[in-house]
C-alpha cells in the first residue's frame, strides 16, 4: 500500500519543489523551472481526473445520467488545476442580445447544441471544464480513443471520435452524434480550427465545416465560446507559464431551424465572423489578463485589429 501512497504523492511534491526552486532562480532559468512544474502537475491532474472519469462514468451510466460524466470531470479538474496552477477560466457575459437570446451562464444552458469555441492550446482542456455545461461530450480525434486513462474516460463519456483521414466514417460520426443529439438532448463541443493556433495575438485559424452541417442536420443553435488569448498565462513555444484569469466570452446562442446544407457556408462565416468580434473586443483587456471587457471599439479601431490579425481574411475551408 505505501507503493501506492509514494505514487500519488510524488508527482505534486516535485511540482511544489519545483515551483519553490524557481522563486530561487535568475529570470530564464526560472521561467523554466516554472514551466516544468506546471507540466508536472497538468499532466498528474488529467490523470486524476480521467481516471475518475472512468468510475465516475461507470457510475452514472448505470444509474441512467451517463450524460453528466464529462461535466462532473471537468469540474473536478477545474478546481485542481485551479488550486495547484493558480490557472481559473471565468465566463463573462458578452453583453449581446441576438433574437431576444443572451449570452454568458444563460447561453451555456442551451439544450441540445453545437458548442464551437477556439483553439490555442492543450490548455483548453481546463477551459473545457470551466464552461462544459450538463449533458455535453467534446469531439476530439480518433487516436485519442486508445491513450491510457484519458480515453478510457472519453469512450465511456459518449465522446464523438472522429478519423478525419478517413471522411466515411468521419461523417458517420456526426451522422450517429446528430442522431443523440435528437433523441437524448445531448450537446457536443467542437473545434471548428480542427488544430491548436498556438496564438500570441488575437486570431483565428479557418474553419472547418464540420459542427455547422451537424448543426443544421440535428436542427439545433450554434453556441460560440470565445476564450480570449492567454499567451500571458501559458506560451507552449518560449516555455512561460504564469498564473492567472483567462475571460471566456459566452455568445448568444445562433438558431438553425430551417436551414439546409447549402446554408452551411453562411453560417459557418457568420460565426467566424461574430467570434473575431468579439476576440478582437477581448484584446482590449489588461496585460494580466483578467481585467473587465471595455466597450465596443469603433469601426478604425477594428480595422486596424483585424489588419493584425493572421487568418482574419482567409478563405474557409471544408
Amino acid at each position: 500500500m505505501s507503493w501506492l501512497l509514494y505514487t500519488v504523492a510524488t508527482p505534486p511534491a516535485v511540482a511544489f519543489i519545483l515551483y519553490a526552486i524557481s522563486m530561487a532562480l535568475p529570470p530564464r532559468q526560472a521561467q523554466l523551472t516554472a514551466f516544468a512544474a506546471f507540466s508536472v502537475a497538468s499532466i498528474f491532474w488529467m490523470c486524476v481526473s480521467a481516471l475518475y472519469g472512468v468510475v465516475a462514468s461507470i457510475i452514472l451510466r448505470l444509474v441512467g445520467y451517463g450524460g453528466l460524466s464529462q461535466w462532473t470531470v471537468g469540474k473536478v479538474f477545474k478546481w485542481t488545476m485551479w488550486w495547484s496552477t493558480g490557472i481559473f477560466f471565468e465566463i463573462i457575459d458578452s453583453g449581446r442580445i441576438v433574437g431576444g437570446n443572451r449570452g454568458g451562464e444563460e447561453a451555456l444552458q442551451t439544450r441540445p447544441a453545437v458548442f464551437v469555441g477556439n483553439h490555442q492550446t492543450e490548455l483548453d482542456v481546463l477551459m473545457l471544464g470551466t464552461v462544459f455545461p450538463q449533458y455535453c461530450s467534446v469531439t476530439a480525434k480518433s487516436s485519442l480513443k486508445w491513450t491510457p486513462f484519458l480515453g478510457w474516460f472519453m469512450t465511456l463519456s459518449k465522446s464523438v471520435f472522429i478519423d478525419r483521414a478517413n471522411r466515411a466514417t468521419a461523417r458517420a460520426a456526426f451522422d450517429s452524434a446528430a442522431n443523440v443529439m435528437q433523441t437524448e438532448r445531448q450537446s457536443v463541443f467542437i473545434f471548428p480550427e480542427g488544430t491548436r493556433s498556438y496564438a500570441t495575438s488575437p486570431e483565428l485559424l479557418p474553419f472547418k465545416k464540420g459542427a455547422f452541417h451537424l448543426a443544421i442536420q440535428a436542427q439545433v443553435p450554434i453556441v460560440p465560446v470565445v476564450v480570449a488569448n492567454y499567451s500571458h498565462v501559458l506560451n507552449f513555444k518560449e516555455k512561460r507559464y504564469s498564473p492567472g484569469v483567462v475571460p471566456v466570452s459566452v455568445l448568444p446562442a445562433i438558431p438553425t431551424k430551417g436551414l439546409t446544407a447549402a446554408d452551411a457556408d453562411a453560417l459557418t462565416t457568420k460565426t467566424r465572423d461574430a467570434m473575431m468580434d468579439e476576440l478582437i473586443r477581448l484584446s482590449h483587456l489588461n496585460s494580466e489578463g483578467n481585467g473587465v471587457p471595455l466597450p465596443r471599439t469603433g469601426e478604425s479601431v477594428k480595422n486596424e485589429l483585424r489588419k493584425r490579425t493572421v487568418g482574419a481574411g482567409t478563405k474557409l475551408e471544408e
